[in-house]
């Protein structure tokens, strides 16, 4: 039977998952020594996982589609972009939140009208709203979303929010927590089924790190 295979979000979660692997009695070396090349594996005595590194939202495409049985990737990633897989694990990693930031001082929910919300994440942002029944303006950005109120381009943003001080030195302040985030092990429907066993194992091992 060919390796499981598992999609990894590239960068700094990349390396907390390794941390994670190492913990839980795997061999990273090649891993930790894989230069340029976005294919690589980590092993645990005749065990072994074929580890694919991708940006995050690519993660969850390689899970939905079959070619990856596993990832592991944040669930904001999840919310903005997760339909047909199963969250199997809470691994702790990069723990942060979703936040509704507005200019200090605000009075953010006064007033009528609709308001324009700027954000990475507009599905996520849309879906909050919606629940409060209010009518809001979505608008994407790209690149620093912070910038966005202060131009008066939105009255408001959705963001990730870790220790709020790029928030507090750009004039704005935390208003409302969407959602704590933090990264997830996600797996392809038919992989649970067909390698319930292997699947179950690495559960049971990062579950066993996690909870030491």
């Amino acid at each position: 039977m060919k390796p499981l295979r598992i999609a990894l979000t590239k960068g700094r979660l990349e390396k907390d998952t390794v941390i994670l692997f190492e913990q839980a009695g795997y061999d990273c070396t090649d891993m930790k020594n894989k230069g340029r090349r976005l294919i690589t594996e980590i092993v645990k005595g005749v065990f072994k996982i074929e580890v694919v590194l991708a940006k995050a939202a690519d993660v969850i495409t390689y899970v939905e589609n079959g070619v990856c049985d596993l990832g592991i990737v944040g669930k904001d990633t999840i919310l903005e972009n997760g339909s047909i897989f199963y969250e199997l694990l809470d691994l702790g990693l990069g723990k942060c939140r979703f936040c509704v930031a507005a200019p200090v001082g605000k009075d953010f929910y006064g007033g009528y009208g609709f308001k324009t919300i700027a954000t990475k994440y507009p599905n996520v942002t849309r879906r909050f709203f919606e629940k409060k029944g209010m009518d809001i303006k979505v608008i994407k950005i790209e690149g620093s979303v912070e910038l966005a109120p202060l131009v008066g381009l939105s009255d408001a943003i959705v963001d990730i929010v870790e220790t709020g001080t790029t928030l507090k030195e750009n004039g704005l302040e935390v208003i409302e927590e969407v959602s704590e985030i933090s990264a997830r092990l996600i797996s392809n429907v038919a992989s649970l089924k067909l390698r319930k066993k292997e699947i179950e194992s690495i559960i049971a091992e990062l579950g066993g790190v996690i909870s030491s």
